[in-house]
């Protein structure tokens, strides 16, 4: 089989995995144990390699606790941000799960100890908490203690029967992408919560690329709204991919995440992705009342899909209008729609070089008010360097036709570039959600590129036009949709129904005819005799 023949294979053996082993639990409450399990293998096999060095006499899960010095653990934990005791790797547990009749507690404890192994170092609010959500003490896994061992047993083994094949050569790609496999998979079973921390990937290329686009590098990639990181880890694919340097991203990926849960999942799915504690920063809370990185930015690359129209306390905290962030603009976004508020978070991070794309709710580009006061201190001062209005249904749990909003501090015109990539060549349909394909995100950024008029797709216009126009920033407001209706030749047409008009006359001449002849006296129908 082909490489992508084989992850296709363990994709679907890992979604096999999640739904047989979790019996009556829920899907959504189950995720967490697969995505657990699947972090805690890989990063005690990660550990392994990293403590055995490449020296083939060395076997670090056959090793005894005791042979291990508290130099080890120390240079070890000041490297890899944590420390796993022989013990207590994945492989060891997983050899015994069935007939240990401890193992929710014991697993419970390797967790606390491995979190705990980070306390006092760099790494130890990268570590808190990890394993939070893999309760294994839960109800949810079985009324009994037996009952949830044997559900723990099963997802154990199941995840331990996967093959990602040889560890130096791929396997931490696949551990990563078969880790964002499950959680994308979940967010699209999990109806409307599951676009609230997972972008899809097709749609995550693009808003990293444009985030990236003509730097030469870029010194740290922020998203204020991070999710599960899916946007981070794709702006570091997509650069490596595009430049072919590990090292265009300089001092790494930095995120703030409200909700504790897909807080977990994204430093996770960091460290999956392999990158190490000291190059991500991962922060908890509220973006826009307790926003961190403040002595962090500016970021020459912000890459975000923030809630769309959530409520936030806007005017009622009066302190908010003094904000850096939010008082050039002279206004708050309203309180019942919060989207405005994190564009310009965003660009009071971005730097003075960097590009930050932003997807939005398209109702924020017309609307009046609050919104429109917005729209027009990001256009007078030049921040608006493209709007993409995208082709509906490309989010899990939500149809809309959203639209990207790109911001730049470094623009060398005062023209607002409109891009339409709604229409069906700019998409292909699937099953439940459409797709954009490589060829699509390359049209689109090839468009962005060159900032060229394109009949019915793209234009660029002059800053007074979109000022004259109420600061509308609606694609469909400049882009002139095609016509699609079909022309017809009205001379042509008028021919054909004459002819026609002349067929029908012929036809009802003869119909008459015919007619007369049924009516006629017997004696005197044609060959009659009197």
């Amino acid at each position: 089989m082909t490489s992508t023949q084989q992850f296709d294979e363990l994709k679907r053996r890992i979604w096999q995995i999640a739904n047989d082993v979790r019996g009556t639990v829920d899907g959504w409450d189950f995720k967490q144990y697969v995505l657990g399990a699947l972090f805690y293998r890989f990063i005690s096999e990660n550990f392994a390699r990293y403590i055995e060095g490449g020296d083939e006499s060395i076997h670090y899960a056959e090793l005894g606790d005791d042979v291990i010095t508290d130099e080890i653990k120390d240079d070890a934990i000041k490297t890899k941000g944590y420390f796993i005791y022989p013990s207590q790797l994945f492989t060891n547990i997983v050899a015994k799960a069935n007939d240990n009749e401890d193992l929710n507690t014991d697993l419970k404890a390797i967790f606390t100890a491995i979190e705990s192994s980070a306390m006092g170092y760099d790494s130890e609010e990268d570590i808190k908490g990890l394993f939070d959500d893999f309760d294994t003490t839960s109800n949810r896994l079985g009324k009994t203690v037996k009952d949830k061992n044997s559900r723990l047993a099963a997802v154990l083994k199941g995840v331990n029967d996967l093959d990602f094949g040889d560890f130096e050569d791929n396997e931490i790609d696949l551990f990563g992408d078969a880790y964002e496999y499950l959680i994308g998979n979940y967010a699209a079973n999990a109806g409307k919560s599951g676009g609230e921390f997972f972008t899809p990937q097709h749609v995550s290329k693009l808003i990293a690329q444009l985030a990236i686009h003509g730097q030469s590098s870029v010194n740290k990639v922020y998203d204020p709204a991070a999710g599960s990181g899916s946007l981070l880890l794709q702006a570091k694919k997509q650069a490596k991919k595009l430049t072919g340097n590990d090292y265009f991203i300089e001092d790494g990926f930095f995120g703030q995440e409200i909700n504790h849960t897909t807080f977990n999942l994204a430093r996770m799915n960091l460290f999956l992705h392999n990158v190490n504690y000291d190059k991500f920063n991962m922060q908890l809370g509220n973006t826009l009342t307790e926003p961190h990185f403040r002595e962090d930015k500016p970021f020459d690359a912000i890459v975000s899909n923030p809630p769309y129209s959530v409520k936030w306390v806007g005017s009622d905290d009066p302190t908010l209008i003094n904000d850096d962030r939010f008082a050039p603009a002279s206004v708050l976004a309203p309180k019942s729609k919060a989207d405005f508020a994190f564009v310009l978070h965003a660009l009071n991070y971005l730097s003075s070089k960097g590009r930050a794309a932003i997807v939005c709710f398209p109702g924020i580009f017309y609307r009046g008010g609050a919104e429109q006061k917005i729209r027009q201190y990001l256009v007078e001062n030049n921040y608006v360097e493209t709007v993409i209005s995208l082709a509906p249904n490309l989010f899990y749990g939500t149809t809309i036709a959203v639209t990207i909003l790109v911001l730049s501090k470094s623009k060398t015109d005062t023209k607002v570039q409109f891009i339409d990539a709604s229409g069906e060549d700019f998409f292909k349909k699937g099953t439940n959600n459409n797709l954009l394909t490589d060829a699509h995100v390359a049209e689109i950024m090839q468009l962005f590129d060159r900032k060229e008029d394109v009949d019915h797709v793209a234009k660029s216009v002059r800053m007074e036009k979109v000022a004259e126009n109420d600061y509308n920033l609606s694609v469909s407001s400049y882009v002139e949709a095609k016509d699609t209706r079909e022309i017809v030749n009205i001379t042509e047409l008028n021919a054909e129904i004459e002819t026609t008009v002349r067929k029908i006359d012929g036809l009802r001449k003869d119909i008459d005819a015919i007619v007369a002849e049924i009516d006629l006296p017997a004696g005197r129908q044609e060959g009659g005799q009197a």
